[in-house]
């Protein structure tokens, strides 16, 4: 718990129960969350949604979380790298059942193959690839 106070005060925020809270959730799972996730997630210390919303958005600021945006309109949040905050990782969606998963970026190759008419790819700022996860493809 110290290891969250000391990473919440490093942002320049008061660190809080509330905040304390949804970092260590964040931190026992190895996918990003949606604010609802963390709602139910958090159900059993009795917080309330508008109280988990606002410090998920204040901590995002601070540049403690990363928020992503897997196209279906639903934010998913996630602790970032501490070390390298530039640094951002692929995502995987199941397109069937929805899932988010991290995916190592030693696992993941883009090349990119610009044409002579077209080459307006500046610098790629995230990665999210869709499929069929295991469980969903048998």
């Amino acid at each position: 718990m110290n290891e969250f106070k000391a990473l919440i005060r490093k942002t320049g925020l008061r660190s809080t129960p509330p905040r304390i809270a949804v970092l260590q959730a964040l931190s026992k799972i190895s996918m990003p969350l949606s604010h609802s996730e963390l709602v139910d997630k958090l159900a059993a210390q009795d917080m309330d949604r508008a109280t988990i919303f606002r410090n998920l958005n204040d901590m995002t600021d601070a540049g403690l979380l990363s928020r992503i945006d897997v196209g279906d309109h639903t934010w998913r949040f996630e602790i970032k790298n501490q070390e390298n905050k530039n640094a951002s990782h692929p995502h995987f969606v199941c397109t069937d059942c929805g899932d988010v998963s991290c995916l190592p970026t030693a696992n993941v190759q883009v090349s990119h193959y610009p044409s002579a008419s077209n080459n307006k790819v500046g610098n790629i700022s995230e990665i999210l690839l869709k499929g069929h996860c295991e469980d969903c493809e048998n």
